[in-house]
């Protein structure tokens, strides 16, 4: 049985059929999403359909991501919690345009499926699975604002920002960085600083390889490291502009 853990999907759901079959995933092994399974390429209900589907099937940890949460928001006509404008210029749009298609009943079984998303998720190794990040010094089970879990960027800027010839145990080391074995992340793409493979940096790794725009999607053997990719989303969905 393998641990696997998926990047930011947004409704690329031809690169999430590709990594699951890249990677050989069976029933036996258990598969931890990162978040944002919505906004960007026209699938997003198909996603949801599809890891409703997996959830059903095998063992399945779905985390929340902010497009989930703004997603959620809408269905609910939350509209304090949704600027609307600004999310459709973000991938909200083309999720809107899809849901348009379907049923009322269809409807309200994806609301079930954002509602019981989880914030975070730790394992039996201490290794943290979160779509974002945290910010109490003391970890996830201390946070006092729990939209960080899927909107903080500062855990990762500061893992980007780390002398990595500093020791763990120096005083100026983030406290943050020594609660967890690892921590795993989504939300921002490593596309912006260059790459389109997951980076490591300090004990954060970040598998968000940019499929919201013109990066593939990933999934991580979380033991090994091995990591398999889909084709660039762009080339897949090549008449669509997602978030592009």
């Amino acid at each position: 049985m393998r641990t696997f853990v998926i990047g930011d999907i947004h409704g690329g759901l031809l690169a999430l059929e590709q990594v699951m079959k890249r990677a050989q995933v069976t029933t036996q092994d258990t598969l931890i999403f990162l978040g944002d399974y919505v906004d960007g390429w026209s699938q997003s209900p198909q996603v949801i359909e599809y890891l409703m589907d997996l959830k059903s099937k095998q063992n399945c940890v779905c985390i929340r991501g902010n497009h989930d949460e703004l997603l959620l928001s809408w269905f609910k006509n939350k509209t304090e919690d949704v600027d609307e404008t600004l999310w459709f210029k973000h991938g909200g749009e083309a999720t809107v345009l899809a849901y348009e298609k379907l049923s009322p009943e269809k409807k309200q079984l994806h609301i079930a499926f954002l509602e019981s998303l989880e914030d975070y998720y730790l394992d039996d190794q201490n290794r943290l699975f979160v779509h974002a990040g945290f910010t109490n010094l003391n970890g996830v089970k201390h946070e006092f604002f729990p939209k960080l879990f899927y909107w903080d960027r500062t855990l990762w800027e500061m893992a980007l920002s780390l002398d990595p010839n500093l020791k763990s145990d120096h005083a100026l080391y983030p406290k943050r960085f020594t609660l967890y074995k690892e921590i795993y992340i989504g939300h921002t793409p490593v596309t912006r600083i260059g790459e389109t493979i997951p980076v490591q940096k300090a004990n954060v790794w970040n598998v968000d390889t940019g499929a919201a725009f013109k990066g593939p999607l990933t999934i991580l053997n979380v033991d090994t490291k091995e990591f398999w990719q889909s084709e660039p989303l762009n080339e897949l969905y090549s008449s669509e502009k997602g978030r592009n």
